[in-house]
């Protein structure tokens, strides 16, 4: 499969999944939100990178 085609289907699944949490509890979804942005910026920036790095040996392991 060509990249061009798994790169809108891997977009698509990230916005599904992105957008369960606030559609199936908003008032949750806001509470998370609201607790996320009192975090500090070096908290959150080791979540994003844990996240890629865990993505990414997702990534490897499938392939």
């Amino acid at each position: 499969m060509d990249f061009w085609q798994v790169l809108p289907v891997a977009l698509a699944l990230v916005l599904v999944i992105e957008g369960l949490l606030p559609f199936i509890s908003p008032q949750r979804w806001r509470q998370m939100v609201a607790a996320v942005a009192q975090l500090e910026d070096r908290l959150i920036r080791n979540v994003g990178l844990g996240s890629m790095l865990l993505g990414l040996a997702l990534l490897y392991w499938v392939q």
